[in-house]
């Protein structure tokens, strides 16, 4: 019987890039962005999946259709004919957040299959981090030729992350930070992760104070000109452009547009300086599994999150 395996991919380009390099075996495009927006644990659940959907169309206004997301998913309730299954998620925050869920998933649906993960980042002779689309075929064929079997500890540590993602305190996120693990860019996503909250000094999360230097340290003539330096310059997150625009639209408080360019203001110097915390005035509610990133803040002097003033109690 000819070796059968099951291909999990972060997205539609690279399942239409494995298609067309001639990959036969069957394909699951994972489509979410798990790094935003609430989460429970129980991944194969109704409530998950209502969850989900009411938070893409509220916050992104995105549509998701039950019965496709359903139909997708219902490749993983007969997985007998399968030998393994390969994991293909890049070395961002956004896909090692959904790597996780996929993980969980297979867990809570009681699949024991050999996972492989096939995992993109830094290449030889490559000067930046490379998603799996961007590789070229050669380099693409020679990951999967060198996918990593992940052990049962792996899977205990995605198992335990998720669990941790989805509560209430993600400082229990710092001892996994030095964790030794196949996940070789896990440090580097929790670290980026407990930097999105806002900074104690400033109200920022690291990817708000990034978008703010780089309009300070660059000609930025629009904000699809702005757009494009933050895709490319974001470092772990690995956030897409509805992400991006929609960060960029609410810090419009600390930046100026004029003709052929935008210019940090006062209060985007005075942010950068920390010398005010812009926290409540960005207003940025967003759930982070289990947390609104309203309710902490990070202390770059304790390396760790502080309960908000008004939420201590």
């Amino acid at each position: 019987m000819e070796k059968q395996c099951l291909h999990i991919t972060n997205g539609n380009n690279l399942s239409d890039y494995l298609k067309d390099l001639n990959f036969k075996d069957d394909i699951l495009t994972w489509q979410e962005m798990l790094c935003e927006g609430p989460t429970i644990a129980k991944i194969d659940s109704d409530e998950f999946i209502e969850l989900r959907i009411a938070f893409l169309k509220e916050h992104y206004n995105i549509e998701v259709d039950k019965k496709d997301m359903k139909h997708e998913l219902a490749k993983l309730d007969d997985v007998e004919a399968y030998s393994e299954i390969n994991l293909w998620f890049e070395y961002d925050l956004y896909c090692h957040i959904n790597l996780l869920g996929v993980i969980n998933l297979l867990h809570q649906k009681e699949i024991d299959k050999p996972l492989y993960l096939i995992c993109s980042g830094r290449v030889k002779g490559e000067k930046s981090l490379k998603g799996l689309a961007e590789l070229s075929p050669g380099q693409l064929k020679s990951h999967y030729e060198n996918k990593v079997r992940l052990t049962q500890k792996d899977i205990d540590l995605a198992i335990a992350l998720w669990r941790t993602y989805c509560g209430k305190d993600h400082n229990i996120f710092k001892p996994y930070i030095v964790e030794e693990s196949n996940f070789k860019y896990m440090s580097n996503c929790l670290k980026a992760h407990l930097e999105r909250f806002p900074h104690q000094k400033s109200g920022l999360g690291n990817i708000e104070a990034n978008i703010l230097k780089i309009i300070k340290e660059n000609e930025v003539k629009s904000i699809n000109h702005l757009l494009g330096y933050c895709l490319n310059y974001q470092g772990y997150y690995g956030y897409s452009d509805i992400q991006l625009s929609l960060k960029i639209q609410e810090l419009s408080l600390f930046y100026t547009i004029a003709e052929e360019s935008v210019k940090l203001n006062r209060k985007g110097h005075e942010a950068l300086l920390h010398q005010h915390n812009f926290a409540l005035e960005i207003n940025n509610n967003m759930f982070y599994g289990g947390v609104n990133r309203l309710e902490y803040q990070f202390s770059e002097d304790q390396n760790r999150l502080i309960k908000t003033i008004c939420n201590a109690n």
